[in-house]
């Protein structure tokens, strides 16, 4: 018994270690590909994104194929409740353990933009049924950052000392009548060299937990455009109409 349960013991420190050896890699790496963003904004070419960070230090881009009408994805997806996936959760009582931040406990709307919008961000531009685009300042290595809103009118002037300029995206592409491409961008740009290097060292550590983020958010988001489209498929099939 003794032997087996130095065994496990041995198991769990050898895959902890590992673990710690892994994620150690991944901040190195971000940190060491920090600002070098290969991207050349381009005008007239239609991408929101452009118009509000032309020349962003980072940019993180996921995309998922979805069978369903664009327009029934782009709004399961500004319907998304993020808060509600364990892993999301997880990932933000962490940060708030590791930089001795306070839960929040407001109340906040249940959708995705209505709940970004109520903690700061602004919704820059949007395209109906097929792209909105969010942004905001922030100084994000504080342990309960605060989102400043900033109109969309002045986002790309926006240099205050000291701050983050992040702006995202929400993105359908109809393949065709019944299949889209959903996409999600983030780009991050800094209005000083300060605050570029202590987003630089903030950002080395959280990145990898962002990109679990993104991805955690494809799949669910595909499961209930899928879920709708097929609802509404059965009701056309049976006559009923809403």
């Amino acid at each position: 018994m003794k032997l087996r349960s130095f065994g496990l013991a041995g198991g769990l420190a050898f895959g902890a270690g590992a673990a710690a050896l892994g994620y150690a890699g991944l901040v190195a790496w971000h940190r060491s590909r920090y600002g070098k963003v290969d991207h050349v904004a381009e005008p007239d070419t239609g991408n929101l994104l452009d118009r509000f960070l032309p020349a962003p230090e980072v940019i993180e881009r996921n995309h998922i194929e979805i069978n369903a009408p664009a327009a029934i994805a782009f709004a399961a997806a500004k319907e998304m409740r993020l808060l509600d996936s364990m892993l999301v959760r997880a990932l933000i009582k962490t940060r708030e353990v590791v930089l001795g931040g306070t839960p929040d406990q407001r109340t906040h709307p249940g959708g995705l933009i209505p709940q970004m919008q109520s903690i700061g961000w602004v919704v820059l531009a949007e395209r109906a049924d097929r792209e909105i685009v969010l942004g905001a300042a922030t100084m994000p290595w504080h342990a309960n950052p605060v989102f400043r809103s900033v109109p969309s009118a002045e986002f790309l002037a926006f240099r205050d000392p000291g701050y983050v300029k992040i702006a995202w995206s929400l993105r359908v592409e109809p393949v065709d009548a019944d299949t889209c491409v959903f996409h999600t961008e983030t780009r991050v740009s800094t209005t000083d060299a300060d605050a570029r290097e202590r987003f630089r060292r903030y950002w080395s550590f959280v990145a990898p937990g962002v990109e679990l983020i993104r991805v955690a958010m494809l799949r669910p988001l595909k499961q209930e455009a899928e879920r709708r489209a097929q609802l509404d498929r059965e009701a056309m099939e049976s006559g009923i109409c809403w």
